[in-house]
This record gives C-alpha cells, structure tokens and sequence, in this order.
C-alpha cells in the first residue's frame, strides 16, 4: 500500500491575495540565558507575510528556529541568528522578522550596611526585528525604588519647626533636653509620605554590543536614584534606607531627569524612552513622567 503524502494547506492559495505585516505565534514557552542564569520565559515569534497569494507561513519552522535559545547566552548576534534563520524557512514568503523575550532577571543584591542579602526580580524584554538586513534590537527593564515627596518633606518640616516653638517657648534649653525631644514621638509630629516607584526603560542598542547591558543599566539606574528597593535588612539597614530617601528627595520630574542623565553615558545605547510611575500615598492615582533621548549621528 502507497504512504499518502500528507496535506500542506498552507501551501495552498489565498482566497483574496493579501499580504499581512505580521504571523506568527505569541507566549512560546521556553528557557533562555541571561546573565549566567536558566531563565523561564515566553516569547513572541513572527514573519511578515509579504506574498499575498499564499495562504500561510510554516509556524512550525519558527518553533525550530528558537532551539539555540536553550543552548547560548542571549546576545544581539544571537538574536540576529535566530531572525536569519526565521527568514531563510520562509524565502519567497517573508521578508521581516521578530522575536520578542519576556522574562524576569533574578539578582542577587546585598544589604545596606548588614552583611545580609537577598534576591530582586527585574521584569526584562527584548525585542528584535530584521528587514532588509537591517537589525534593531531594544531592550526593556522594570526598576523599582523608592520616591519620597519633597513637597511633603517641606510640610513635616515647618510642623516640627512649629511643635519645637509651642514646647520651648520662651525657656532656656540644654542640649539634654532638645536630644530628648528630637528622639521623641512628641517632637517629630509628621513623616514626608513615600512611595514604591517603578522606572520603565525602553533602550534601543547597538546591533554591535557582544551582550545585552542587563546588570550595568540596572546598576547605573540604581546608583542614580540613590533609593533602590532593599531585599532581606536588619535595622541599621532600614535605618541606612531612611537615610538615603530624606538625602534623596524626589518628584516623579526629578527622577526621570536623573535617569535621563545617567542613560546618556550608557555604552551601546543610541536611544531611549523612559517613564517613572511614583504610586502615590497621597492620591488615588499615580504621578508619571515620561523623557527619551537620541543619540546625535557624527
């Protein structure tokens, strides 16, 4: 008995000759390396579909084409590789490719002051795109801190200038008793409101960076703020962390303007878009700010 040659309905004819920007598959599961790490993540796999007579591309060959993911450190040329080969499984149907990574990097991040450490969770994607030969990669983070509203600063501030007036009226102090009245609840009658903050990171690289700039972006975003979100601390280290958000006192303007700075002198990065969301304690809703930036051509 003759084998039957299975069907290839995708190899069949469009009804209405169309072409279609984007086919492919979203939410593959799959492992990927990051920073010396086995990452899960999901990822976004598509071609163009430019000729419009056929009636499908072969997703299966998509699937097949992300295996060197589970074996090589996520790299721009990698990513590259895997566009290419997303490509050649579809000559004469497509002519742009994309893969989109979303994943969660784990680091490792010491206390303040105590010798204690723990792990933080950094939301990261990558996105890659090839047409025409021509590659774009950028990347996404989420970083979190802490924001502390200098307006809210200023008002604590005049109540305690105000409550030391109402107590010391007219006496004669000794340093004794205003160290006692500092350390007391009476004395210090109002705390600045603070709040988790987030900055949202959109970086487009250079397609000749041998890795992704994972650890030295969150770095520097961390260092620019002053008020990273801590892990495991004893109290020196909550203490060490009030001190960083009083001698960093920041509206949502501040913070973006910090980090805009600090992304100019990135390596590797010809552009940028970048939000901080500050989720207010005061309001219901959220102060944001938005800034990007582009790399001048010489």
């Amino acid at each position: 008995m003759n084998a039957l040659t299975l069907p290839d309905i995708a190899a069949q004819a469009a009804r209405e000759a169309l072409p279609l920007d984007w086919v492919g598959m979203r939410g593959i599961a799959l492992p990927v390396w990051l920073e010396g790490q086995r990452l899960n993540a999901k990822a976004d796999a598509g071609v163009s579909l430019d000729d419009g007579e056929a009636r499908g591309i072969h997703m299966s060959r998509l699937f097949v084409a992300l295996e060197p993911l589970e074996q090589e450190a996520l790299s721009p040329a990698l990513l590259r590789q895997v566009l290419e080969q997303f490509l050649q499984s579809h000559a004469g149907l497509s002519h742009c490719a994309y893969l989109n990574i979303r994943t969660e990097l784990l680091l490792n991040r010491p206390a303040l002051v105590s010798p204690l450490a723990g792990w933080k969770s950094y939301p990261v994607r990558v996105s890659a795109r090839l047409k025409n030969q021509m590659f774009h990669v950028e990347l996404e983070i989420e970083v979190p801190y802490s924001s502390t509203c200098p307006c809210s600063a200023a008002l604590a501030r005049q109540l305690i200038q105000q409550q030391f007036i109402d107590d010391f009226a007219n006496q004669s102090l000794e340093h004794a008793d205003v160290l006692a009245w500092l350390g007391s609840t009476k004395g210090i009658v109002a705390t600045p409101h603070s709040q988790r903050s987030t900055a949202q990171l959109r970086l487009h690289l250079n397609e000749s960076l041998s890795e992704l700039p994972l650890i030295k972006v969150i770095d520097d975003v961390e260092a620019a703020l002053g008020t990273a979100v801590q892990t495991a601390v004893k109290r020196a280290d909550e203490q060490a962390f009030a001190l960083a958000n009083g001698q960093n006192l920041m509206f949502c303007e501040d913070a973006a303007r910090r980090l805009n700075l600090a992304l100019r002198r990135t390596q590797g990065v010809s552009q940028f878009h970048l939000k901080v969301i500050h989720a207010e304690s005061l309001h219901a809703h959220d102060a944001v700010a938005e800034s990007s930036w582009r790399r001048e051509q010489a």
